[in-house]
């Protein structure tokens, strides 16, 4: 069977998968990435380049999706060669929402196509709408939002099949797709991501143990998407309480998704401006290898993950796996995953006064959490075990490539 996959920044949500087939003998494979993608070419990769940005003259709800029409059309040109040479895939899956996909079924109509469906834009009722409680927007804020959507519509008209790793962000596209669309996540390495009473996690001079008073927090960028500012907030309120209590923080300070401040600050500036912080007993780590990242989760006494109603990180669910106790935000993407008070624990987004609370309360009896962490554990374990996962995805893409996918798969 010959797999094309196609992914700005390839393997991205690929990783797990790419790394599987692999080790099969039957699969041929090939990829495709911006040539300006500097990671590891896992499998032969073809690199393609847009000639130019979408037009400043372009009216401002469709520049979103000229850029994609363009990112599209890169792609395209990109593998013709490899069409006219003969190499034709069984099935293509690509990205969606930022057009790499668009015109992949041109290029091979009889080839099967299953893109991963990460998201679908709305102006209210999810992210767009959360941070604002619902404001009315902008009319063109409005159809700014609504024609990011073009290119996904094109993509789910053109596929075969759909692949989405959560219900929560299935939700959010239109339900006359739902029937063709497979909940499947990327799948967690529990192996790597597991429990490990015995790590000492240094930071300079100091040395963390699992029972210490640490409050862990990790997210792409220090961001409100992903509740930086209530959570610092909540920093401050917790060091007057527990003045032993440390936090480490890992990310780069930078908005990843959203606006960025109108002031030019970044939100860490604005944390360390705005508050009164003990700056000896936070650690800013920056981006850190997965080792870092496991290691911090091990020995931490509350692992801290807010969002807005949006694409749910890995991050929280390695966290599980690795045995921190989860206080997240209560927010449908974490809800789906999180039951408060049994797997843990559950607060109000915009309250830091009580995930302070919260907080404090674990430092004080960190051993009372150890059934949530236990159970936490055992959930990855049971659904979402990225060797499990990885089978299912093969078999998944074996079905929709034979043309054998059913509404069984959804």
């Amino acid at each position: 069977m010959r797999i094309l996959f196609v992914h700005n920044n390839f393997p991205g949500q690929y990783a797990r998968i790419v790394r599987h087939l692999k080790t099969l003998k039957h699969i041929d494979m090939l990829s495709g990435s911006l040539a300006t993608n500097k990671q590891p070419a896992v499998i032969n990769r073809v690199g393609y380049k847009p000639h130019r940005d979408a037009g400043e003259k372009t009216h401002p709800a469709l520049r979103y999706t000229e850029g994609a029409v363009i990112r599209g059309q890169a792609v395209y040109s990109a593998f013709m060669n490899i069409q006219k040479k003969g190499w034709n895939p069984d099935i293509m899956l690509s990205h969606s929402g930022f057009g790499d996909g668009l015109f992949l079924k041109d290029l091979w109509p009889k080839a099967k196509y299953m893109p991963y469906l990460e998201w679908y834009f709305h102006s209210y009722g999810s992210d767009a709408s959360f941070l604002d409680h619902g404001a009315p927007k902008k009319p063109n804020t409005e159809l700014n939002i609504r024609m990011k959507n073009t290119a996904i519509l094109h993509d789910l008209a053109a596929m075969d099949w759909g692949q989405c790793p959560t219900e929560y962000q299935k939700s959010q596209y239109p339900t006359i797709f739902h029937d063709r669309i497979s909940v499947l996540h990327d799948g967690v390495d529990t192996e790597f991501f597991s429990p490990d009473d015995n790590t000492i996690f240094t930071v300079g001079d100091l040395a963390f143990r699992r029972g210490d008073p640490l409050v862990t927090y990790i997210a792409r960028g220090m961001e409100p998407y992903r509740g930086f500012p209530q959570f610092m907030e909540a920093v401050a309120r917790l060091q007057v309480e527990r003045p032993d209590a440390h936090v480490i923080v890992i990310g780069e300070d930078k908005t990843a998704y959203g606006a960025k401040r109108e002031d030019g600050k970044t939100y860490r500036e604005w944390a360390l401006e705005n508050l009164t912080l003990d700056e000896s007993r936070i650690h800013f780590l920056g981006r850190q290898p997965l080792e870092v990242l496991r290691d911090a989760l091990r020995v931490s006494a509350a692992h801290v993950y807010l969002t807005v109603p949006f694409v749910l990180s890995w991050s929280m669910m390695e966290a599980m796996s690795a045995g921190a106790l989860i206080v997240g935000s209560d927010t449908d993407p974490v809800r789906e995953i999180i039951t408060d008070g049994e797997n843990g624990l559950l607060v109000p987004f915009f309250e830091p006064d009580v995930l302070a609370t919260r907080l404090a309360e674990i430092l004080a009896d960190p051993d009372r959490y150890t059934p949530l962490r236990e159970r936490a554990r055992a959930l990855m374990l049971e659904r979402y075990d990225m060797n499990d996962l990885t089978q299912q995805y093969l078999n998944l893409i074996e079905r929709v490539a034979s043309g054998k996918a059913s509404g069984s798969d959804c």
